[in-house]
């Protein structure tokens, strides 16, 4: 997902001014998508080794490297930065440990600011909604880990312009800058410039290498997502030197998935993803429950299996992992992560089969989690006073709505709830 080429420079000003106005918008909410899945490129290992036994091992070799790697696919990312930055701090000079820390720290910021949501960006509506910025202390740090990590590769490179390890790690840097500026500065065109180098990068150590599948995990998720735009999008994304391949892409994925290293599980996330986008939910359930088992803190892959659950139809065990995560979250298990999600998911399966008492408990359940996270308890809130309506208990149904606005009078939930205290829902 992220490349810089002199193709990209050759672009005039009259095609960037068409491109404004005909499918930017849309060619860019596509690859928001793009950038949000190239930051699962960030935990990489050496690529170089030629004994198999030695390409699984974690670079640099350090022992903090495995509690690390753990700590982040857990989604717990203080202690994984803490245990990557002890690793660089061992190893200043390593650009693999660079890019393991910042990862961490990227990934710990995406998370605050509501961004792994990969909900958000099914819409075109994302690339003009307001979000919230960036920690300034954040970007301040990100911007000098990426471009320590360049200057690293880039002494390499001058030595030796095909040191794999080099082209491959610059790679990555690229990949993570490319989701830094896209996603949190919303600079698409630098966005773009840094995927088309990585994904140039990759593609260059699949030439000097062609059985290093590690590199095609950036190649191959620009090519699925590419390859997924309608014809007229993907001839707009070649004028950036992007081409794409929606069948090639996902056998890229999984020969990385089922291939050495940490990538293999960055693979395998990106494939639960994109088999559901492709709605081959047979496909992604038993990889996400793979994930699940090797990762039982990982939130958003137990969360993923109720929602696989319930595109098979299979209402009753979706119903009883969502029951079971909001459990587990409320003993502690997830940590600060936001598992009443999990209570909203249920409400929302149950309302779907018109059982509006159930669901309106559901509903009423987010609100007694730890912290529950504002936005899930607004939609909540107002999915509870639509129920209630449709109950036929108007007081509590008022309630509700006198909440959703109270929690934030300005936002369009709010707008909703202030006419249903005009006139009671009466949807479905």
């Amino acid at each position: 997902m992220v490349h810089c080429t002199a193709a990209f420079h050759q672009v005039n000003s009259h095609w960037e001014t068409r491109l404004a106005i005909s499918c930017k918008r849309r060619l860019f909410s596509a690859l928001s998508l793009l950038f949000l899945a190239t930051a699962l490129a960030g935990a990489q290992t050496t690529i170089s080794a030629a004994d198999p036994a030695q390409r699984m091992a974690y670079r640099p070799s350090d022992p903090a490297n495995a509690a690390a790697f753990d700590h982040f696919y857990n989604l717990e990312y203080d202690q994984s930065a803490e245990g990557f930055s002890q690793v660089l701090q061992r190893h200043p000079d390593d650009p693999f440990a660079v890019n393991h820390y910042m990862a961490a720290i990227l990934y710990r910021e995406l998370y605050k600011l509501d961004l792994l949501n990969t909900g958000e960006y099914a819409h075109d509506n994302f690339i003009k909604a307001s979000h919230q910025p960036p920690d300034a202390k954040f970007q301040q740090q990100f911007q000098d880990l990426v471009q320590r990590a360049f200057k690293l590769e880039e002494a390499r490179l001058n030595a030796d312009p095909n040191d794999l390890d080099a082209l491959y790690a610059r790679g990555v840097t690229r990949a993570q800058f490319s989701v830094y500026t896209g996603l949190m500065q919303r600079a698409w065109i630098s966005a773009l410039r840094n995927a088309v180098g990585a994904r140039h990068d990759e593609e260059k150590v699949l030439e000097l290498a062609p059985q290093t599948v590690q590199a095609k995990l950036i190649v191959g998720t620009h090519l699925y997502v590419l390859g997924s735009l309608p014809w007229s999008l993907r001839t707009a994304g070649g004028i950036f030197g992007l081409s794409g391949n929606k069948e090639k892409g996902l056998q890229y994925l999984k020969d990385c998935a089922d291939g050495p290293g940490e990538t293999s599980v960055d693979a395998k996330i990106l494939l639960v993803l994109f088999y559901r986008r492709e709605r081959r939910f047979t496909d992604a359930l038993p990889v996400d429950r793979e994930l699940i088992a090797a990762y039982p803190k990982n939130l958003l892959m137990t969360l993923e299996e109720g929602n696989l659950l319930r595109e098979l139809n299979h209402n009753d065990d979706a119903a009883a992992v969502y029951r079971k995560i909001f459990q587990a979250g409320r003993e502690g298990h997830y940590g600060g992560l936001h598992y009443e999600i999990a209570a909203y998911s249920l409400g929302e399966l149950l309302r779907d089969q018109k059982d509006y008492t159930g669901a309106a408990a559901a509903y009423e359940e987010v609100g007694t989690a730890a912290n529950p996270e504002q936005d899930i308890l607004q939609k909540a809130n107002l999915a509870a006073g639509e129920v209630y309506d449709k109950l036929q208990k108007r007081d509590l149904a008022v309630k509700k709505y006198h909440a959703v606005i109270a929690a934030d009078s300005k936002s369009k939930l709010a707008e909703t709830a202030t006419e249903y205290l005009k006139e009671p829902y009466k949807g479905e």
